[in-house]
Formats: C-alpha cells, structure tokens, sequence
C-alpha cells in the first residue's frame, strides 16, 4: 500500500513536471512569436519612415529649385518693370518738352 502510495505520487510528480515543462515551452514559443511580430511590425514602420523621408527629401530639392527659379524670375521682372517705369518717366518728360516748347513753334509758322 504504501508503495502504491508512493508511486501514485511519483507519477502525479511527474506528470506535473511534464505539464509545467510544456507550458514553459509554450510561454517561450508565444513570447517568441509576439517579439517576431512586434519586430516585424517595427521594421514596417522603419521602412515605410525612410520612403517617406526619401519623398520628402525629393521634394525638398525640388521646392529649393522652384523657389531658386522664382526668385531668379521675379527679380526679372522687377528690373523689367523698373526699366519700363524709366522709360515712361522719359516719355512723359518728352512729352512735356515737346508741348511747352515745340508745339507753340509749330503753332507759330
């Protein structure tokens, strides 16, 4: 009886050895597989953050180049518009010049 007992016990012993064994394997196995999946996951937006900074990065450049040829054109225009103004201030002289001192000569012959 009592090595019944003692057998019984033995065996109860170890199936709960072989019971926490496998729930230990399959606690490291869900570990496993949860760091494999929080990687993976991280790497994605890794990923997906340098495409984005090589799109922008693309994108900064061609801002600069279209705002190096804005400046470029609008300073064209200023002088464009700066020459233009001149030359309307020369028009209008002459023509001031023309009539307070030719126009009555020509009135007189």
């Amino acid at each position: 009886m009592l090595s019944r007992l003692l057998k019984e016990h033995q065996g109860k012993q170890t199936e709960r050895k072989e019971a926490q064994e496998k729930r230990r394997k399959d606690a490291i196995a869900a570990a496993t597989t949860l760091t494999e999946a929080l990687v993976d996951h991280l790497n994605v937006g890794v990923a997906q953050a340098y495409v984005n900074q090589r799109k922008l990065d693309h994108e900064v450049k061609t801002l600069q180049t279209q705002a190096a040829q804005f400046a470029k054109q609008t300073t064209q225009w200023i002088s464009l518009v700066e020459n233009f103004n001149q030359a309307l201030k020369v028009s209008a002289v002459a023509k001031y010049f023309l009539n307070k001192h030719i126009k009555p000569l020509v009135w007189y012959k």
